[in-house]
């Protein structure tokens, strides 16, 4: 399945030399209601889950990715204005978990969770892909992974590999990367890349690839 991740220019250009992508920690989210999706008047049960998220943000991470790479809103917040880079992953569809956008907090199932096993994961798996429908425009889907070892930065980061495939690389239609530093970049992996860049639609609220090589040096 291609699945596709928006970064900025620095760090995208980084993600490409290193052929890696930052693991997003569940505490560090942008949404305050990761994992706290569920509804409750209860006391008791709000700080149960506040304890769940916690003890699954020792060990667990994600990598967000979406279904589609041509919403301009998307680019203007995860892509540093148009200035970063889209990249494009072809990822078994059995590793990811698309988001369900919901007008509504979900109720709660605290039972089926602490009663362990598969249905306690499936319980789990459904708070964890469960958003605001305002975020709806992301199209997204989860690729959740364990967390190893941090590196020197204390970040987390997942290597690319044939299950999480790099196959394409849109530069934004605002960025000032060249041809030539988008080479040096992916290295040994630029002739097997599909590359190009992006410009606004002329017709539509969308952004489309640029058609015309000449200018995009």
């Amino acid at each position: 399945m291609r699945v596709f991740h928006f970064v900025g220019r620095n760090y995208g250009l980084e993600n490409l030399r290193r052929r890696r992508l930052k693991i997003a920690t569940i505490n560090d989210l942008n949404d305050p209601f990761e994992l706290l999706g569920p509804s409750s008047s209860d006391k008791r049960l709000r700080r149960r889950f506040r304890i769940l998220k916690d003890q699954l943000a020792l060990n667990r991470g994600m990598l967000c990715f979406s279904r589609n790479w041509r919403n301009p809103v998307q680019w203007s917040h995860y892509a540093e204005k148009h200035q970063g880079l889209c990249l494009g992953f072809d990822i078994p569809k059995r590793y990811l978990a698309p988001v369900e956008y919901k007008p509504r907090r979900i109720e709660p199932n605290v039972g089926v969770i602490e009663g362990g096993g598969a249905p306690a994961q499936k319980e789990i798996l459904k708070v964890l892909t469960t958003k605001y429908v305002h975020w709806r425009y992301e199209n997204e889907v989860r690729l959740f992974v364990a967390l190893s070892d941090c590196d020197t930065s204390g970040l987390y980061f997942c290597e690319f590999s044939q299950s999480m495939a790099l196959r394409e690389v849109i530069v934004g239609h605002s960025s000032t990367i060249t041809r030539q530093e988008l080479s040096d970049a992916l290295g040994d992996l630029a002739t097997e890349i599909t590359v190009c860049k992006a410009r606004l639609s002329f017709q539509s609220f969308t952004v489309v690839r640029q058609r015309d090589g000449k200018l995009w040096q």
